[in-house]
């Protein structure tokens, strides 16, 4: 989020939630993202906060909600106030349970990783729910790469790599036969969290539809050799192609990510190394 929109971004949070009757007087910033997450206390309530116009947060609630009921491992929202989006000068703002971390992420075994997300896995296939098919992501970054007035910092024989795996191993997975499903989008560590309740995942704006691989693609590596009858040929190849989306997102110029061009240039030597 833009820095100068923070202020803004956690007076709604705050005021949203005093107005629903929950008690608040402080709120510590977690994660600035293209949301701010924020633990509001007193109440010790967790609030998403994004722009109005860049959010599908009604999206995420209602899909939380059915997983949730289904007994998949992922956040639940704040029991005290309605489950809905709460808008608030010019932000949408969503209410969840807050848990306390009990473990730290890089300390997560990988096989309870992987059994994680294969019982999210299992519950996202009961699901009939329109998505984005992960091709349609990996579009997002060729069009990110391609146009140079966003990427002005990207060298033309990186440009030409990006795009050339971009565009041949998003094909190469799509052609592959198997089985695609509803997927998290996104299961790395950072959307993973470690509670008393056991790992529980967060953060389901990115769905969409496409082989298990492309998830277990953006956990740790061991965690793939975890989840029972995954396809270690796809998942080289999801590896690589999620690297290559990533590493785009970083060149972009309106980027804010912490060496973020530090992060780029290494990724793009070890896209090098592994093709």
């Amino acid at each position: 989020m833009q820095a100068s929109e923070v202020p803004r971004a956690v007076a709604a949070a705050m005021s949203t939630a005093s107005s629903l009757g929950l008690a608040v007087d402080d709120a510590i910033v977690l994660h600035d993202s293209n949301k701010l997450t924020l633990r509001l206390l007193p109440c010790d309530v967790l609030a998403r906060v994004a722009p109005v116009a860049h959010q599908v947060a009604q999206f995420e609630i209602d899909l939380a909600q059915r997983l949730a009921g289904s007994g998949c491992p992922v956040a639940a929202l704040e029991p005290r106030v309605e489950p809905r989006v709460h808008e608030r000068d010019g932000f949408a703002v969503t209410l969840w349970t807050y848990y306390a971390p009990v473990t730290p992420r890089r300390e997560v075994p990988p096989a309870d990783y992987a059994r994680a997300l294969d019982r999210l896995h299992a519950g996202m296939r009961k699901l009939d729910v329109p998505t984005p098919h992960f091709t349609d992501r990996v579009e997002q970054a060729q069009r990110l790469v391609a146009d140079r007035d966003r990427t002005p910092e990207l060298a033309d024989a990186d440009r030409e790599l990006l795009g050339d795996t971009l565009r041949s191993l998003g094909r190469a997975i799509a052609r592959r036969s198997g089985a695609e499903q509803l997927l998290h989008g996104e299961p790395h560590p950072g959307n993973v969290l470690t509670t008393a309740n056991g790992l529980l995942f967060i953060d389901l704006e990115t769905c969409c539809r496409g082989p298990v691989e492309f998830d277990l693609a953006h956990a740790p590596e061991e965690v793939g050799e975890h989840y029972p009858g995954a396809d270690q040929a796809r998942l080289n190849e999801c590896r690589i192609l999620v690297l290559a989306m990533i590493t785009a997102w970083r060149w972009d110029r309106g980027d804010q990510l912490p060496n973020g061009r530090r992060l780029a240039a290494e990724w793009l030597s070890q896209i090098r190394a592994a093709l």
